[in-house]
This record gives structure tokens, C-alpha cells and sequence, in this order.
């Protein structure tokens, strides 16, 4: 067959010159193979139009020597992109019938989508702050207020013993402080008795 020529199947993001970084990302729900300059539409995104929008759960990447794969996520790979702006697709038809039951719905759907603009793809490592600086940074920060403790002095006035008069009271009373007060023999002694026995105490 001298008029047979064998095709050249190609990777479709690598060239005979450039190869190009590739990698497989979830944006939104949605698995996603991206290269740097292409624009994708996503599921509507939270974020404003112009806005730079990061996607680090990164699946795959393939830098066009070494292919990684996550297990489920590559660590510390991110791809970075742009939102250009925010439109809805095209409308799809929902139509349900049922025959012979006069049952006919019509209903029509159009999709929130984000246009976004890949800028960039790799792996970015997150160099970790020497405790040292990072103690001396927040001694800086947490300076203590100096606060003004007045004290305030309570004078304490002598306790004085109450003047009662021990006649006005029952003799059970008496009895019950000539007990508290140690007195011998008061529960056969008389008011007048407990009176001067107290009195003396």
C-alpha cells in the first residue's frame, strides 16, 4: 500500500513544540479539565464579576512530565481564576403527560451560570513561621493595658457590746445565757439569781 500514510494521534493539549500544563479540578459539584487561558462555565459561583477566585481541590495534574494524582485532592495545588461574568444557559423544555387523564405540565428551566477565565495552575508551598517570631510578634501586639487599682479602705469601727437589760427578759432566755456563758447550777437558780450571776460574768 504505497499511498497509505499512518495518523499521528496527538495528546489534544500537547503540541510537537509545547507542552502544556493540564489539570482536572472541582469547581461547584463539577469535575473540570482546565488549561491556563480557557474559559469555562461553572455552576453560579458566590463571587462578584472581576473578582479572582481560587479552586484548590485539584484531582489531577500533569505538568508535561510528571502526572499526579490525589488521593482525593493534590496537597498545596491550586488553580487560580477569573469570574468575567454571570448569564444564564440556554432554556430546556420540561413536558410531562399523562394520557387519558387530561394531565399536561409545562415548564422551562434555565441554568445560573459563571464564566470564568483559568489564570494560572501549580502548586504553592506554605512556608510555616518560626515561633520565635511568631512569640515576638504577638508579645508586640498583646500590650498590657496599665490599669489603676484604688483600694479602698474600710475603717472598722470596735465592736461593742450591746447594753441589754438582762430584766426584761423571760427567765428561759436567762437560763439559755447562763448556759452559753458557763455558768454552774442555773437551771435550779432563780430570775434574780441568773440576773446577778450573768452580770458578774
Amino acid at each position: 500500500m504505497s499511498g497509505y500514510s499512518k495518523k499521528l494521534y496527538l495528546h489534544p493539549l500537547k503540541s510537537k513544540n509545547k507542552i502544556e500544563m493540564y489539570a482536572i479540578v472541582d469547581i461547584a459539584g463539577q469535575q473540570f479539565k482546565v488549561v491556563k487561558d480557557q474559559k469555562v462555565y461553572v455552576h453560579r459561583l458566590d463571587a462578584k464579576t472581576g473578582t479572582k477566585v481560587s479552586f484548590d481541590q485539584v484531582l489531577l495534574l500533569d505538568d508535561g512530565v510528571k502526572v499526579t494524582i490525589g488521593a482525593p485532592a493534590i496537597a498545596n495545588a491550586s488553580v487560580e481564576a477569573k469570574v468575567v461574568k454571570h448569564l444564564k444557559d440556554d432554556k430546556v423544555i420540561v413536558f410531562k403527560k399523562k394520557r387519558r387523564k387530561g394531565y399536561r405540565v409545562k415548564n422551562g428551566h434555565r441554568q445560573s451560570l459563571t464564566e470564568i477565565l483559568i489564570e494560572s495552575i501549580g502548586t504553592s508551598v506554605k512556608k510555616k513561621a518560626a515561633p520565635a517570631a511568631k512569640a515576638e510578634k504577638e508579645a508586640v501586639k498583646a500590650k498590657p493595658a496599665k490599669k489603676k487599682e484604688t483600694a479602698k479602705v474600710a475603717l472598722k469601727k470596735p465592736a461593742t457590746k450591746p447594753s441589754t437589760d438582762l430584766s426584761s427578759k423571760t427567765v428561759a432566755e436567762l437560763k439559755s445565757m447562763a448556759k452559753d456563758a458557763g455558768v454552774s447550777g442555773y437551771t435550779s437558780l432563780k430570775k434574780a439569781e441568773l440576773i446577778a450571776a450573768l452580770s458578774a460574768k
